[in-house]
């Protein structure tokens, strides 16, 4: 009997875990992402706070199942990490052994957003529910498909990758991913800030966001339910395409729930209402009722996910 797994959530600014004892959170904490270097460092810093933890409650690697580490890139079936672009150009061949070389124990990769999603399934808006797309709306989009319970990862590590569905040919701007029109434009918390200030320029629309400094996409939710006529054509736009992609995808996996997270979903009702009725304006007649809410999660879903990853790795 191994009771204890490591949940691992590897951000561009932190590093979050958490440390599970049959199932329960004993403990979580962060610390710096050390990616200087294309990340050579990665895996030391990883490891060495492993170990203080593991000293701290007497844990020898014997009594550890494994550990499950949500990154933010996509992560082939060997186990193959691509070249993440908000840690220098981590990534490569072989991490997953490296770490377990280093720790004693197994280590096991995800996509952040999949271990996101596996988290609130476990824990979250997802709980009760076997099969559940979640997306998560931050500065990029990201999404998790999970059919009978199983995480569907695809043939390139890549599937759930919502936000790079195109959905506006008359986009002239570039997304991220060196397109155009895609969705992460118009979802992502820097694509709303995009459409509100590309509003204020074209329009001499009255609207209090004009005397804000920085623009942030809280400051256009909260002007939005405040009745702002800019913010409200703003959220409606967002809204719309969101929810007639999501209606897509519903006809293609057909969940019984979607899951919205990530710092967007920070907004509520708000979000939720306008999602529910374009979801409805575009789904197919089977897929018309599929649930809409939010994660509750927040921050510890990556480390849930992680503990379900290992949970379902060596089940």
């Amino acid at each position: 009997m191994k009771p204890y797994v490591f949940g691992i959530d590897v951000g561009g600014t932190s590093v979050k875990f958490g440390l599970f004892e049959n199932g329960l959170l004993k403990e979580k904490w962060d610390l710096p992402t050390d990616a200087k270097e294309s990340g050579k460092y990665m895996v030391s810093s990883i490891s060495a706070s492993l170990k203080d933890k593991m000293d701290k409650y007497g844990l020898d690697a014997n009594v550890i199942k494994g550990a499950g580490v949500g990154v933010p890139g996509a992560v082939h079936t060997d186990g193959y990490l691509e070249p993440c672009v908000n840690l220098n150009g981590w990534g490569g061949a072989g991490l997953e052994e490296e770490f377990k070389a280093t720790c004693g124990f197994p280590f096991f990769l995800i996509n952040d957003a999949n271990a996101a999603g596996l988290g609130e399934l476990r824990e979250g808006g997802g709980k009760g529910f076997r099969d559940m797309f979640f997306v998560t709306l931050g500065t990029g989009v990201g999404g998790c498909l999970i059919l009978n319970r199983k995480l569907i990862t695809g043939a390139h590590g890549c599937a759930g990758e919502i936000g790079h569905i195109h959905v506006n040919d008359n986009e002239e701007n570039t997304c991220g991913c060196g397109r155009k029109g895609c969705l992460e434009q118009y979802a992502s918390a820097t694509g709303i800030v995009r459409m509100a200030k590309k509003y204020m320029a074209e329009s001499n629309t009255e609207s209090s966001l004009r005397d804000v400094s920085e623009v942030s996409c809280r400051e256009i939710f909260d002007l939005a339910k405040a009745g702002d006529e800019l913010c409200k054509k703003v959220v409606n736009e967002m809204t719309g395409i969101l929810g007639k992609t999501l209606a897509g995808i519903a006809c293609t996996c057909n969940p019984e729930v979607i899951v919205i997270g990530g710092g967007v979903s920070k907004a509520g009702d708000l979000l939720l209402e306008g999602l529910r009725r374009n979801f409805k304006d575009y789904a197919f007649a089977s897929s018309v009722n599929t649930k809409i809410v939010l994660a509750k999660l927040g921050n510890d879903a990556g480390i849930y996910g992680g503990l379900e990853l290992v949970e379902e790795k060596l089940e």
